[in-house]
């Protein structure tokens, strides 16, 4: 299945709007049900292709996390090997003591920013996606009150059709 981007969807839905027919003395709009309740069912499909995406993004980030962990403790761990031999020497221990604890902070503080990167990373693709959401949630309220509008309006042409023939001959 080809994944549909959400925002040519939205594009379509603009189009199809603008190519409705216009209700004379109002500011509604008639547009194509078919067609509309087509593009809708298409974004029922995208939507959840967005959030895949989103999900996919966070199990990146989980990954990235899991290997800077496991970096940080290899070093770690070569530290302590590192000075377990020099122990022979007590200022050879004390600067390989020192050198661990540097090395231990400087891969936390490597964990610590990549971490960072990868929240604030997944935080700006999550609110785009919010964004995108809300913005088409706004569209498709507003594209559901035309439609409404529009049924409204041909039903009230409906009764009026229907009237005795003085009324035809003042519609016409």
């Amino acid at each position: 299945m080809i994944a549909i981007d959400i925002l040519y969807l939205v594009d379509r839905l603009e189009a199809l709007l603008s190519k409705g027919w216009r209700v004379p003395l109002t500011a509604k709009t008639m547009i194509d049900e078919d067609e509309f309740l087509d593009i809708v069912d298409q974004m029922r499909i995208a939507i959840p292709e967005e959030i895949k995406l989103a999900k996919k993004m966070q199990q990146d980030r989980e990954r990235v996390l899991a290997q800077t962990q496991e970096e940080a403790a290899r070093i770690l761990n070569l530290a302590k090997e590192d000075s377990a031999r020099l122990v022979n020497e007590h200022s050879v221990v004390k600067a390989a003591q020192q050198r661990a604890l540097e090395v231990e902070q400087q891969a936390k503080a490597e964990a610590s920013a990549i971490r960072a990167g990868a929240d604030q990373y997944a935080t700006q693709v999550l609110t785009e996606i919010q964004g995108r959401l809300e913005q088409i949630a706004t569209q498709v309220a507003g594209l559901q009150t035309q439609v409404y509008n529009g049924v409204s309006y041909i039903s009230e042409q409906r009764g009026v059709v229907e009237a005795p023939s003085s009324i035809d001959q003042n519609v016409s």
